[in-house]
């Protein structure tokens, strides 16, 4: 005896009398990768240290608790796509290559990861609906991804306190 895929016995044991199943959990959800993650929060520090020079990316390793070899694979990447620029030299780093106002997630996600792109895993078959779908999907995406710049995630952070962890500043 099934009701709507829940066995009718396992619907209300060990719950409070007439209580709903727990709803479905969602594992399989869309997740930016750590890379994705990484490169957000050093652009992040990097917009909040704002016009004090550039900042080491050891400087950015360490205050964010980031790898400090894996961010700047990452680094690089976002110099190579305009995000940010570097500066060679004793007091060298990184810096944003244009205002927090002209970078959007988009600009810094596919600096890192690519094309955003949704497509289907299997090309075997030809699933002209589900491709057309897909098309839109990424359009859509994308436009927003677009929009949404640095300077409004800086907006909705917290203002960082002396002393705290992500605080990446001049060191002079």
């Amino acid at each position: 005896m099934r009701r709507g895929g829940w066995p009718v016995a396992a619907m209300f044991v060990d719950r409070p009398s007439g209580s709903l199943p727990p709803a479905p959990r969602f594992e399989n959800i869309m997740k930016l990768s750590r890379t994705v993650m990484y490169a957000l929060q050093a652009t992040c520090q990097l917009s909040a240290a704002g016009q004090d020079g550039p900042v080491p990316s050891k400087r950015l390793a360490e205050s964010g608790g980031m790898p400090d070899r894996f961010l700047l694979q990452i680094l690089r990447n976002l110099v190579s796509h305009g995000v940010l620029r570097s500066t060679r030299g004793v007091i060298g780093g990184y810096a944003l290559a244009r205002t927090p106002e002209e970078i959007s997630l988009l600009d810094i996600i596919e600096a890192v990861e690519g094309p955003v792109s949704f497509e289907l895993a299997d090309s075997e078959h030809d699933k002209a609906c589900l491709h057309s779908a897909l098309e839109l999907v990424t359009t859509s995406v994308r436009r927003d991804l677009g929009q949404i710049k640095l300077s409004e995630l800086l907006s909705s952070l917290p203002a960082p306190t002396n002393g705290h962890k992500g605080t990446v500043g001049s060191s002079h």
